[in-house]
């Protein structure tokens, strides 16, 4: 059998919830309309960084290349600057499905 990612590495995947699928967790959306700096403190918590480092591309590119999303800065840099409450909620969303999967 051939050996095709390297051990305690992910396969390349995707977010598990699109930009825009606010339908999926409406408790994270509602979350990050009414206390968007909240939700990027409960982000920084999750991942053990200082609660300002919560929202912005830097956590997402962190995320991204942490569990291998596919992806890169300038997309990161995109979803933030086009809607950064999307882009922060898809984070969240994607952050409790790993969590209720085991591989967070």
């Amino acid at each position: 059998m051939a050996v095709t990612t390297q051990p305690g590495r992910y396969a390349p995947s995707d977010f598990q919830t699109g930009l825009c699928d606010f339908c999926d967790d409406c408790g994270t959306c509602c979350f990050g309309c009414f206390c968007y700096p909240c939700l990027g403190c409960s982000i920084a918590s999750d991942m053990n960084e200082c609660c300002l480092c919560g929202l912005g591309m830097p956590i997402r590119s962190v995320y991204r290349t942490k569990y291998n999303i596919q992806g890169s800065l300038c997309s990161d840099f995109m979803a933030v600057m086009c809607c950064p409450v999307c882009a922060t909620c898809q984070l969240k969303r994607d952050i409790d499905r790993r969590k209720e999967q085991g591989i967070f």
